[in-house]
This record gives structure tokens, sequence and C-alpha cells, in this order.
């Protein structure tokens, strides 16, 4: 049925028949019982469907793969241990060892950090781009050996919009596909693939989770890309490791996602446990409501913040002034998500200071939970940047990432307001 996008939060994924567990059961089982060698040799040749070890799947999992890649509009979805797997995997399922990518450089500081660095010592170079920039700036990041482009929906923690058009065209102009991470605004708030993005990342830890008790990401194929460039020989030249197996001949539009799982999740290894799946799933079943909640809170908050003197400046698009009001009308038209990016009037040591009184709301690496939380990016997250790097990121040493949680706001609200009190008198 072609349900709306709040049914499917409940209702997608498990059809359970008559008499079986009407709730997506936990299959906390490493492995699965087959009758026949014949039957086992099958699945380890991709022929057939099933599960097998649950490094590579698990019926768990699986509901909970679907459900998301039904939210997203993909064809198929992988799950994750973390979002930071599900970034790493997404790159590189297509990319080598001298082969390059182009990247926002407003970005989570972890993901700053892999294609920065780690990706580097693999042979991999990255070129940054502002995600403010103009066409031609971004034309010229390219090079011949570059595969992919990567971008953030919403930037974490600057809160940068993508202009996810733009990206896409000059990625697909180019013939590589566009992977952007839709963590902060999850699929209620925006859905990159229906403008021209190809693969979605997440964090499911996040929002979808909802709770801060499960780590987990998803990859989700469009099945929009086209492989057969030249430029992919993964996934339309024979694998031998398959016995001449062609992903895009045998999975169709769903090849990235089935090389990801047979290749990388096999090799690597990165899997979910049953039980995390099973409480992100718990968590989507109110993702919708939940958005709705932090979305509306952090509103309220952003435009009372923004009448304090205290507070030298705030980014929210949904505020009126805020430079990325206009492309968040067009990506996000229901609203954003419920993180607040602002600066503490007198740098570093004051908003230091505006952490430390704070009650209701805790200093806590994590974000985008039910709890209302706080960080600062430059001495935790993104501490492993210089300066110039800071700023290439969006992040300046008076800015706090405020994440609204779900609690009444006039509370949040109070003490924000006497946290401020504290550190200026």
């Amino acid at each position: 049925m072609d349900w709306n996008i709040d049914t499917r939060c409940v209702q997608e994924g498990y059809s359970p028949k008559s008499g079986e567990a009407r709730v997506v059961p936990i299959c906390q089982s490493t492995t699965f019982r087959y009758e026949t060698a014949e039957a086992m040799g099958a699945l380890f040749d991709l022929e057939a469907e099933g599960f097998f070890y649950t490094r590579l799947g698990n019926p768990t999992s699986d509901a909970v793969e679907k459900k998301v890649a039904s939210l997203e509009g993909g064809v198929a979805a992988m799950m994750t241990s973390s979002g930071m797997a599900a970034s790493l995997l997404s790159v590189l399922n297509i990319t080598n060892a001298g082969d390059h990518i182009v990247s926002a450089s407003a970005l989570y500081g972890g993901t700053f950090n892999l294609f920065k660095n780690t990706l580097s010592k693999l042979g991999i170079d990255a070129t940054f781009v502002d995600p403010d920039c103009d066409e031609e700036t971004l034309k010229n990041a390219f090079r011949e050996n570059t595969t992919c482009v990567f971008g953030e929906t919403l930037s974490n923690p600057s809160l940068a919009v993508l202009d996810i058009e733009l990206f896409a065209r000059q990625a697909h102009e180019h013939h590589v596909p566009l992977i952007v991470d839709n963590t902060f605004p999850t699929p209620i708030h925006c859905q990159p693939i229906k403008h021209g993005a190809d693969i979605v990342v997440h964090s499911t830890s996040k929002y979808m989770d909802g709770h801060a008790v499960s780590l987990g990401g998803m990859i989700i194929d469009s099945g929009n890309f086209d492989w057969h460039s030249g430029n992919y020989p993964g996934l339309t030249e024979p694998d031998e490791s398959y016995h001449g197996l062609v992903y895009t001949e045998q999975f169709g539009k769903a090849a990235f996602i089935a090389r990801a799982r047979t290749q990388l999740m096999r090799d690597f290894g990165p899997a979910p446990s049953p039980f995390n799946a099973f409480l992100l799933d718990l968590g989507l079943d109110t993702l919708s409501l939940r958005m709705a909640k932090h979305f509306s809170n952090a509103l309220t908050i952003a435009k009372e913040l923004e009448k304090d003197d205290r507070i030298a400046w705030i980014s929210f698009p949904e505020l009126e002034g805020d430079r990325y009001h206009e492309l968040a009308k067009k990506y996000m038209p229901d609203g954003s998500c419920g993180v607040i990016a602002m600066g503490i009037r007198g740098g570093r040591e004051k908003a230091s200071a505006f952490q430390s009184h704070l009650k209701l709301a805790a200093i806590a690496t994590h974000v985008a939970d039910v709890r209302t939380c706080i960080l600062h990016p430059a001495s935790a997250t993104h501490r492993q940047m210089n300066d110039q790097q800071l700023i290439e990121a969006g992040v300046k040493p008076e800015m706090v990432r405020f994440s609204v949680g779900i609690e009444d706001p006039a509370d949040i609200l109070a003490d924000i307001k006497q946290a401020l009190d504290k550190s200026f008198s």
C-alpha cells in the first residue's frame, strides 16, 4: 500500500502472519540451520535469499533495513554497527587506493577526520569544498579519478544546509554518485533521494533511535545511479570471490547494497547486534512524533535566544534571518531538527562557563535524543582540527551545539536563562 510516512514508521519492514509475534522479534542467533548442503551452498553463491550468519544478515536487522529503505524512498538498505561505519562503507564500496572523493567541508568532526586522515593512509585523496560554494568552484574540485561526492543535509554541528540539487547535478555531470548523510533531519523532514542523491547514510544512534540506547548506522541505495560508466568495475565486472558474479546483473538496482553486504560487511564485519536493531525499530515507531516535538521546541527556543544580547549569534535554518533559510524551505519545508548552534558572547571561556551552569541540559558527546544536551565542539568532537579546519567546518571557538529534547520548552528556556545569568554575573 502507498502509506504516508507516519504510517510507514510503524508498519513497514515486518508483516507478521497469523499466530506470529506482532512486534519484530529479536533473533538473537549468530547462525541458522539448513536441511541440505545444497541449500547452504546456494546462499553462499548468492543464488538464494536467506540468512546464514548474522554478520551478513539477520531477520531483526532485515526488518529494520526494509523500514528505513521505505522511509527514504530507496530500493535497499544495510544496517551497520555505527554511523561512522555507514559513512566509511558507503565510500569504500566504490573507491579504491589511488582514487579521489569530493566532500563538503562542513561535516561531523569524525567524518572529516575519516576523509582527511584515515582514508589518505589507504591511498584515497579528498578535496573539501565549502557547502556554500558556487557551481564553478564545485566543478573545479573534480578530478579524473573522482569516485563520489559526499555531504550532510544539515551539517553537524554548524547546521549548514546542503544544496542537494546543485551537488547532485555536478556529481552526475561527472558520472559519479552523490552520497548524503541525512542524520539530522531524518526522512521525516528531508528525503535527499527526491532531490537527486544516490546513496543516503545515517547515524541511526541519533534521532532514529531517539533514546541514546543503541549505536547503529544505515546505508540506503536509491537504485537510480547507472554504474556502467567504466569507473566502477567492482559492480559491473565479474567478482572472482563469488564465481564471477556481476552485481549489476544479479541484483539490478540493488547492486550497491548487495556488494556492500557481500564484500565489505563480509570482510570488515561492522555488523549491528540484533538487539540494537530491535531497539532501533522501537525508536522508528515514534520518529515522526518525536521529530515534530524536537523541531517545535527548538524553534521556540531559537526565537527567544535571538533576542538575548548574551548570545553573539545563532544558527537555526528556520529563523527568517538565517543564511540557510531559503534552502531550508526548499529541502525541509516542514522543519529541520532539534539542534541549535549558537555562539556565547565572550568566546571560549564564557561558552565553557555557560555549559557548567546548566542543570536540565547535560554536557554530553551525544546529540539528538529525547533529553536536552549540550556540547562545545571545538574542545570535543572537533578537537582534532586546527583553527583553519575549524573555520572551514563552520565551527567557532564560542560555538555550542544545543540539542533540544522533548521536555517542556518553558523548562528548557528557564535552564538556559539561569545559566546565562550565572555566566555573566
